[in-house]
């Protein structure tokens, strides 16, 4: 079989929402790598976000910031950040309207003062949306076991800006007032996300897996994508094969080449076996 590129989502697709790694799922991916195959994680967290549980794994390379970072074999090909006049304007703005929000770098995640009170219900009704049980005691440092949360928030090494919704108008004002940005809500649909994020515009899980394929000369027809999310559906309509989770969302499962299992019923063997990356 040819070497392909295997681009995975990592929320929903390689750990659960309670950031549980199933024990199959890095068997899988060390055996499909032994095979030959190069594996990516391409997600919307900055590298701060990859825990050391995740990097030991051992990836080719990895996508972050939803695309706004690739890097491969250890060499960054792209980093494209928030200037810092933006992102004092971002900030400035955010703290106007009141409202809590935390800073995704590679260096960290920056916490404001008020996220970690203001964002405790948040992360709890987040934990819920996704998993539907066992969430009662979760907590913002549960959440986000590395933020910083006495952090400088006028930075320059910022890849995007999240923030809690305190109402949905707060995204409809953001959209409004950034609207050379690209934003967006995450942890649920419409009017009942939680959260909503302000990146630059016209990066894309989709535009970075172009970007690194064409730095290594690689045919996408040697590319399969996993996701569960409506914001991984360009990088599995621009793969080879785009596998949607089992627990993945309505979108996302009407469009897949393939539907696997849930993450947490060892989805991502199952699809790796199914595909031939492993035996």
């Amino acid at each position: 079989m040819e070497s392909n590129y295997v681009f995975l989502d990592v929320d929903g697709t390689l750990v659960d929402y309670s950031n549980e790694l199933p024990n199959s799922a890095v068997k899988a991916i060390k055996v499909a790598q032994a095979n030959g195959h190069k594996v990516y994680p391409v997600t919307g967290r900055s590298k701060a976000e990859m825990y050391d549980e995740l990097l030991e794994i051992g990836f080719d390379g990895y996508i972050g910031g939803n695309g706004n970072y690739v890097e491969s074999d250890n060499e960054v090909i792209l980093h494209q950040l928030i200037t810092a006049e933006q992102e004092k304007m971002i900030v400035d703005w955010m703290n106007n309207r009141g409202l809590a929000f935390y800073l995704e770098s590679n260096n960290g995640l920056f916490a404001s003062e008020q996220f970690e009170t203001r964002g405790e219900q948040t992360v709890k009704d987040y934990a819920a949306y996704k998993e539907k049980s066992g969430t009662e005691t979760m907590t913002v440092r549960q959440a986000f076991p590395e933020m910083i949360f006495d952090g400088q928030l006028y930075r320059a090494d910022v890849n995007k800006i999240s923030f809690i919704l305190e109402e949905y108008e707060d995204y409809l004002a953001a959209a409004d007032f950034f609207s050379d940005f690209q934003v967006g809500t995450w942890g649920g649909i419409g009017e009942q996300a939680l959260f909503g994020d302000i990146a630059l515009a016209n990066i894309t899980k989709q535009t970075a897996i172009k970007k690194l394929l064409e730095h290594h000369g690689v045919d996408r027809k040697n590319t399969i994508a996993f996701g569960d999310a409506k914001v991984d559906i360009p990088m599995l309509e621009y793969c080879e094969i785009g596998v949607a989770m089992g627990n993945g969302g309505k979108e996302i499962t009407a469009m897949a080449d393939h539907i696997t299992d849930s993450v947490d019923n060892d989805g991502l063997e199952k699809a790796f076996l199914h595909l031939g990356l492993i035996e």
